[in-house]
């Protein structure tokens, strides 16, 4: 079964700070429900890059495990493959769009 979802949201911050968070892994503990335990390499995201985490539920720990496809630093664009507990793999596009200097809208799907 396939499912698609595109949430969306404004973001009261400017766009090049959402991307720093985005474009870093060694941030994404500040945002994604999970705990970073590894980046290879380390460093800016980038294509083939692989970062592994983990996450808690139901009194368990699960893995997490992403691999950046693809940077568009200049479009403010990253693609993940996701690989979660249970066998689930997901695609994962987010990009952020300035509104105006204060404001971007975040877009995942």
């Amino acid at each position: 079964m396939v499912v698609e979802v595109c949430p969306a949201d404004l973001v009261h911050a400017p766009v090049e700070t959402v991307w720093s968070l985005l474009s870093d892994p060694s941030q994404y503990d500040r945002w994604w429900d999970a705990h970073t335990t590894r980046i290879d390499p380390p460093g800016p995201a980038v294509a083939g890059q692989s970062i592994q985490g983990w996450t808690q539920a139901w009194g368990k720990r699960w893995t997490v495990d992403l691999r950046v496809e693809e940077v568009i630093a200049e479009r403010h664009q990253i693609r993940f493959r996701s690989a979660l507990a249970l066998g689930i793999g997901m695609m994962n596009h987010i990009s952020c769009t300035a509104i105006d200097s204060a404001t971007c809208r975040v877009q995942f799907g």
